[in-house]
């Protein structure tokens, strides 16, 4: 049995994958732009804020809510998400660690 393509890269490349990939959808985008503006929400108010189906934020949501971005907790019927200030600080740092890299290793003159 061969080993998996994921298993080429780090722990920290592959969490960066993920984390960028949640990041690749305009949908997500605004969903963490409205909870990091209100600092949190009922799913309903996404539906009526973004104007797209019950079910498709309930998959947008799922996927932030996997990777750790969002978290939520129910309240009777609804549930109501919030940034993890924890794993976005650990989002920041993965994202400024690869861009240090590039700012230290080449500057406007030398670079290709």
């Amino acid at each position: 049995m061969g080993i998996t393509k994921t298993e080429l890269f780090t722990t920290q490349q592959n969490e960066l994958a993920l984390i960028a990939k949640a990041f690749a959808h305009p949908a997500r985008i605004a969903i963490l732009q409205y909870l990091v503006k209100s600092k949190s929400c009922i799913n309903g108010t996404l539906v009526q804020e973004l104007g797209l189906a019950q079910a498709t934020i309930s998959q947008h949501l799922r996927e932030l809510k996997e990777i750790g971005l969002i978290q939520g907790s129910i309240e009777g019927v609804s549930v109501s998400y919030c940034i993890n200030p924890e794993k976005w600080e650990q989002v920041q740092g993965l994202f400024n660690g690869l861009f240090d890299e590039l700012n230290n290793s080449c500057d406007s003159d030398s670079c290709c």
